[in-house]
């Protein structure tokens, strides 16, 4: 498929002005020229100097039967505070934590500064997890419910398109993985789809993807993340 070079243009630079309003920015006017592809981009753009966790605690691991873990990115409600569809990411947080707590289950929240693959972040909550089951959330929205003794790319449930995700799909997400734990009859949510998300949001994405990766400190790999 042949690139509208000055629709990337367009797209590109509104994207940055929004990551320059959310704190990464370019470092200096001539790299505020937009480049004319997403590679370019990537390697040309400045982002926010890494995000200190001194003191930080790092995560424990769970004995509560009854406890999910949410896996955060490593640029969530630091570098990055809404979603890719602009749900800010505190309200996220709230209407995942409302969805567990409706069906008796509790939570806890780390921040994973080892990867930024949802499903690796997912299985790392899972592990860390007293229920085996745990949630990943990256900064732009995507979400995973995994469990602990699958592999990484076999989880329980996907939410790829984070664009088309509100506040009552994150309260499902909640809710799910909760009746996971209780072993109940879990039916998968239901996700608006539209295949033209991926072209429309690819730039932003890729932006945010950069943002989170630049975040991430293997030595302290999951700290305890109360939410700000």
């Amino acid at each position: 498929m042949e690139v509208n070079e000055q629709l990337i243009r367009a797209i590109t630079q509104a994207v940055v002005e929004q990551l320059h309003k959310n704190g990464a920015q370019p470092q200096t006017q001539a790299e505020m020229q937009q480049p004319s592809s997403t590679q370019e981009l990537a390697g040309r753009t400045r982002m926010r100097p890494k995000h200190s966790y001194e003191g930080a605690a790092r995560a424990a691991q769970g004995t509560d039967p009854k406890e999910i873990v949410i896996g955060v990115g490593a640029a969530f409600q630091t570098e990055i505070n809404k979603t890719m569809g602009g749900i800010p990411l505190d309200e996220v947080l709230r209407n995942v934590k409302a969805g567990i707590e409706e069906e008796g289950m509790t939570s806890r929240v780390v921040k994973v500064l080892d990867t930024s693959d949802v499903c690796f972040m997912a299985l790392q909550a899972a592990k860390l997890s007293g229920s085996g089951i745990g949630i990943g959330i990256q900064s732009k929205g995507t979400t995973v419910i995994h469990q602990k003794d699958l592999y990484p790319l076999s989880n329980l449930e996907l939410f790829p398109q984070a664009p088309l995700m509100d506040l009552e799909t994150y309260r499902k997400i909640g809710r799910n993985a909760a009746r996971y734990v209780k072993g109940e009859k879990v039916t998968p949510i239901e996700c608006t789809n539209d295949p033209m998300v991926r072209a429309k949001y690819q730039v932003k994405a890729a932006l945010m993807h950069i943002v989170e990766t630049e975040q991430l400190d293997p030595e302290k790999g999951m700290i305890e993340w109360e939410g700000r």
